[in-house]
């Protein structure tokens, strides 16, 4: 069986699907989403293909091998985010050639159930413990949120007692069982990220996340002298050479690389074992589409040390259209109590409405937002 066909949809909210088609006429889906990035992620994809059409679809690995090595300059978000889309379409037409959800093909379950997790609240505002009860009611067993609007690179006690009351709000809202992630996304300098770990220490937070950008990762052990709070990266991390220094430094206690960036399914799978054999914890980063989720789900339920699922059901991104919205059958993803059941169905276990799909509006490219520190200079996002 031979790839025959790609085809490529910009859909709402910031999402990119790729279909891919065989000459037997199965049909394999891949989410290549880079958020921001659309158009240049599409551009090599479609240059890809020039390689990839009229090869065995079988050959995951080599096809890998050749996307990747083939080019003289390697990694980061644009290629990898299109190599993993092929990669996610690939194991969709291998699963439903065999008849098998993608977990079996990858060493069969680990685990009955997942837990989730769910954003609550956005970057501002005082609602954070009301939108947590709300979820838990719902019933979630854990919460993510913003810890910070921007920050200065040395900024005041009271942005760090503000951040310090919005946890506390979600913390009484919820009460001691129920995870709490707290996300600095990378826009707190290493100076403001050591005080703010050390203040949101009471909380016994599930994880902090990206507390420096992944460019200042060897902040990450003088930070980790500062909390007993696991300490979780990686979202911007890109391919198992990517994560190989910061495994080898110790200081992350969870990854998050994220199967539509760092090099799809395959790729995240071999990054897990690394991960395992330095007893680090991995918790896929998932803020995009139901193929993205449904790929995560896949890797999730054969690897050991996978312990948590992000999900954007309800993100604050999602304003046009959300997790379910183009899925075939939107029980597919079964939330019950802060648990996801492994999809059962071959491949990645979903069926898209392709109607619904092609008759999105093209979403135009999303753009992050553009933070400017009180002395007019630039703040990371």
């Amino acid at each position: 069986m031979k790839i025959q066909n790609i085809e490529l949809f910009t859909v709402p909210p910031r999402w990119l699907f790729l279909k891919m088609t065989t000459d037997e006429g199965i049909t394999g889906w891949g989410e290549a989403t880079l958020e921001g990035h659309t158009g240049p992620v599409e551009a090599v994809v479609k240059e890809m293909a020039g390689y990839f059409i009229g090869k065995p679809t079988d050959r995951i690995e080599d096809l890998w091998q050749a996307l990747y090595r083939s080019g003289f300059y390697r990694g980061g978000p644009v290629l990898m985010s299109a190599i993993s889309g092929i990669d996610q379409a690939l194991w969709d037409i291998r699963g439903k050639q065999l008849g098998q959800p993608v977990y079996q093909l990858l060493g069969g379950l680990v685990r009955e159930k997942l837990k989730v997790y769910v954003w609550v609240g956005g970057n501002r505002g005082t609602t954070a413990g009301e939108d947590a009860a709300a979820r838990v009611k719902a019933g979630y067993r854990a919460v993510k949120m913003n810890a910070t609007a921007n920050l200065e690179w040395i900024d005041s006690g009271a942005k760090l007692d503000e951040t310090a009351a919005r946890v506390q709000a979600v913390r009484e809202a919820v009460g001691p069982e129920v995870g709490i992630a707290v996300d600095f996304h990378g826009r707190v300098h290493k100076g403001m990220a050591k005080a703010l770990a050390r203040t949101l220490d009471p909380f016994k937070l599930l994880f902090i996340e990206e507390p420096v950008l992944p460019e200042n990762n060897e902040a990450l052990a003088a930070i980790q002298q500062h909390t007993s709070t696991p300490i979780a990266t990686g979202e911007r991390m890109y391919t198992r050479w990517g994560f190989k220094k910061l495994l080898e430094q110790g200081a992350a206690d969870i990854i998050q690389p994220d199967l539509s960036h760092a090099g799809g399914i395959w790729e995240v799978r071999k990054i897990a074992a690394m991960a395992e054999a330095y007893d680090v914890a991995v918790a896929p980063h998932c803020p995009l589409g139901p193929i993205a989720f449904a790929a995560c789900l896949q890797l999730d339920f054969c690897t050991p040390n996978a312990f948590i699922q992000e999900s954007s059901l309800g993100i604050h991104y999602n304003i046009s259209a959300d997790l379910l919205d183009y899925l075939a059958d939107p029980t597919i993803f079964a939330f019950e109590a802060g648990y996801v059941k492994p999809p059962s169905g071959p491949g990645l276990g979903i069926e898209l409405n392709e109607e619904k799909i092609r008759a999105a509006k093209a979403a135009g490219d999303w753009h992050r937002p553009s933070w400017r520190n009180e002395d007019g200079a630039l703040a990371e996002w």
